[in-house]
């Protein structure tokens, strides 16, 4: 199974990447809280692309997938915006990050908290930021 959305690098388009994940992770067995956060992960990745790869930019379109894997649930976030890997994300010190009192900068950080694997590939002009969790023990693809 697959859920699509084709998403525009606006902020307020953001709400309804909230309403399609909310509807979309329901039928995967996480609990209320892991979709909560799995939804926090998403829409931060995508904040960022559209804020920072494409200026907010309504014209342009970052593309979603969310599909089952054998045992995980794959996010696979893609765009033709300026590249971020986020891999190569140096986490900032969290102790300098509380003492300047720096709203912002701690978003990836959560995101790497919270998804199991955290794939990235930058092919043609396009990039693809590949977010996945693993289902629950209980859960039955």
């Amino acid at each position: 199974m697959s859920h699509k959305l084709n998403l525009s690098c606006c902020t307020s388009a953001l709400v309804e990447l909230r309403s399609f994940l909310q509807l979309s992770l329901k039928t995967y067995g996480f609990s209320e809280v892991d979709r909560h956060q799995l939804i926090l992960a998403v829409e931060e990745v995508c904040a960022n692309l559209i804020i920072h790869s494409h200026a907010c930019n309504p014209k342009e379109l970052i593309y979603l997938e969310v599909k089952e894997l054998k045992k995980k649930l794959s996010i696979e976030i893609t765009d033709k915006g300026d590249a971020f890997n986020l891999l190569e994300y140096e986490v900032p010190d969290l102790k300098k990050v509380i003492e300047e009192k720096r709203k912002g900068g701690i978003g990836i950080l959560l995101v790497k908290k919270i998804m199991d694997e955290i794939e990235f590939e930058s092919k043609n002009g396009e990039n693809t930021c590949r977010l996945i969790k693993n289902f629950p023990p209980s859960f039955e693809p």
